[in-house]
């Protein structure tokens, strides 16, 4: 540990909240033994890429890191360049095969072992094994994220097993945190000035299935932490919300009146060939409940188009569900044809033309729909989560509401006023965008 006290070291992150937590994990492990963390690539001594493997598009970002970093070695002061996640732990052999410029690849498992690999003298170049590990509130984690929110990881891995999906190979079967384990980490992040939790896993839904436990114990434990304001729920499986889940979103005010629900169809046909174990008719039903029993919930979902088999009937019909629906937020993916996953090999491809095609008439019928929301909120009052001054001509203060998770969302502008970053401000909506809002200081 001696001699790694002066080495500087730089991490990329890629992809999902559910990969920067990890980042940010190995931010703490390598600052507790010693490394200096630092933002400018070519001023370290070691480089690592925390890399995304799910999807051709994520996957192709990935290596173009790996190969931006890996120059580094030869213009910079770069010793040594490690490639960690899901990249790693699903194409080890290729990798190791076709980049002699990465020094070791870390798995989804072994992303704790990355003080072992940043000292002088380890020699192992691939320590990619079963992923088992998961964290706790005793390891080590420095937040990239702004100081007021934090993403909480509740579970690791996935056990839904659907057919286009390679997460079960990638990070493994579903399994939970300790109920205990999470709180400690919720209120430690609250002692840190963390006001706005979000809740991630695979399948948040599940949380505690496998233990004994349910997510409405875990948020009946988490409400009373001082200092959260804010407990917004990423990623729950449609046929797994209960009615205790939605009478703890119905009552309790920090529990956001916000749902992700990925969907991603709502063709008959191609949701038993995607092994999504729902019908239409039960997400109709789902939805029509919790309009009635949270007037103002805001649903957020995701949708693949392109899938194998997906004809123009299957894309019409999800056309008109959404219209249907009306979704307050709602994301559109190009079914990626994954290796090892039962969707790779099904007859009836659909064409890259075809998909792009139908992703851009989704989210175009989305957009008008995003638009006709944000119109109906205009004159109301809402809480502002306030994150930066804005950058924008003409406006003070740029932040979110409950309704707009981070990442993924719009934002809410604000002409007036002043406030402190991470302060709770009051606002009035008086104009309306496609999927950002205009405010004035109350």
């Amino acid at each position: 540990m001696s001699n790694a006290k002066s080495k500087t070291v730089c991490l990329v992150s890629l992809g999902c909240p559910k990969n920067l937590v990890d980042s940010e994990v190995m931010l703490g492990i390598l600052k507790q033994e010693g490394l200096e963390i630092i933002s400018k690539e070519s001023e370290a001594d070691i480089l690592i890429v925390n890399t995304c493997g799910f999807i051709g598009d994520a996957k192709e970002e990935s290596i173009d890191e790996i190969l931006s970093l890996a120059e580094q070695k030869k213009t910079g002061r770069c010793k040594k360049l490690i490639v960690t996640g899901c990249l790693s732990q699903r194409y080890k052999d290729d990798l190791a095969k076709s980049m002699p410029e990465v020094d070791c690849f870390i798995g989804t498992g072994e992303y704790h072992r990355i003080g072992e690999a940043v000292k002088d003298g380890f020699t192992e170049r691939v320590l990619v094994g079963l992923p088992t590990f998961i964290h706790d509130y005793t390891t080590p984690r420095i937040l990239s994220t702004p100081r007021y929110y934090a993403y909480v990881k509740v579970a690791e891995g996935c056990s839904n097993h659907c057919s286009y999906c390679s997460i079960p190979s990638i990070r493994g079967e579903f399994r939970s945190r300790p109920l205990d384990s999470v709180v400690k980490e919720v209120e430690s992040l609250a002692e840190q000035g963390v006001k706005e939790i979000n809740l991630i896993a695979q399948d948040t839904t599940s949380y505690g299935s496998d233990r004994g436990a349910e997510l409405k114990g875990l948020l009946k434990t988490l409400i009373p932490v001082k200092g959260i304001e804010w407990i917004r729920l990423l990623y729950l499986y449609p046929g797994r919300i209960s009615d205790d889940l939605i009478s703890i979103m119905k009552n309790e005010e920090k529990v956001l009146s916000y749902i992700d629900l990925p969907l991603q169809h709502i063709s008959p046909g191609i949701l038993k060939a995607m092994n999504r174990k729902y019908s239409r008719a039960e997400v109709e039903t789902l939805i029509e409940k919790l309009r009635l029993e949270i007037p103002d919930v805001v649903l957020r979902t995701s949708m693949i188009v392109g899938f194998p088999g997906e004809t123009g009937k299957d894309f019409n019909e999800l056309l008109s569900f959404v219209n249907d629906i009306r979704f307050d937020r709602l994301g559109v993916f190009r079914y990626s044809k994954e290796e090892g996953t039962p969707a790779y090999n099904m007859t009836r491809q659909v064409s890259m033309k075809a998909k792009t095609e139908r992703m851009d008439i989704l989210m175009e019928a989305q957009r008008a729909i995003s638009l006709e929301k944000n119109e109906k909120i205009i004159g109301k009052r809402v809480q502002v989560l306030i994150e930066s001054g804005a950058e924008e001509e003409g406006y003070k203060l740029k932040g979110r509401a409950s309704s707009q998770a981070p990442d993924v969302d719009g934002s809410v502008f604000i002409r007036t006023g002043s406030a402190n970053i991470g302060e709770m401000k009051e606002v009035t909506i008086t104009e309306a965008e496609d999927y950002d809002l205009i405010a004035d200081e109350v």
